[in-house]
């Protein structure tokens, strides 16, 4: 009967601690992490998504760093912001003639979970364009996060 007991009580222990470290075991994060500002591709005039021929965009200061380099077939991007910054400068060359857009905007630390830990979102203020190709720039949700909805329309 002691030995029983014994058993038992180790068995219960042992249990114990598995469970005590499976529950420690950091889980994974398996959703996106970063907050791009994602702008739609439009011909002016109409307000169906078309894709331009071509097109190359990277950041002012950045032009050994292509975030496209003459890219076929896309209707919309995604472009990234700086979160330490307040406004963020983009180089659009959309059919082979060069555009430059700036980006004006806030950001703000968002928890998306115990996982994946803290990002930024941002809330787009105002946009500046050149206006070479692009003829308008709305706005059509000023707040940017990772659930990549829609934020601008280029009207080009």
């Amino acid at each position: 009967m002691r030995i029983k007991v014994s058993k038992l009580l180790r068995l219960i222990i042992q249990l114990i601690i598995i469970k005590l470290i499976s529950s420690c075991t950091p889980q994974s994060c398996l959703q996106e992490t970063t907050s791009f500002l994602n702008a739609g591709f439009y011909k002016t005039g109409t307000n169906t998504p078309q894709a331009p021929d071509s097109i190359s965009i990277y950041g002012i200061g950045k032009e050994t760093n292509m975030l496209y380099y003459k890219a076929l077939n896309l209707t919309s991007v995604n472009l990234p912001l700086n979160a330490s910054s307040g406004s963020c400068s983009f180089v659009l060359k959309i059919n082979n003639i060069t555009d430059t857009v700036r980006f004006i905007y806030s950001s703000y630390p968002y928890l998306i979970s115990k996982e994946c830990g803290i990002t930024f979102n941002f809330s787009i203020d105002s946009v500046m364009v050149s206006g070479n190709v692009i003829d308008t720039i709305a706005v059509t949700n000023k707040n940017i996060s990772i659930f990549n909805a829609e934020n601008i329309r280029i009207f080009y």
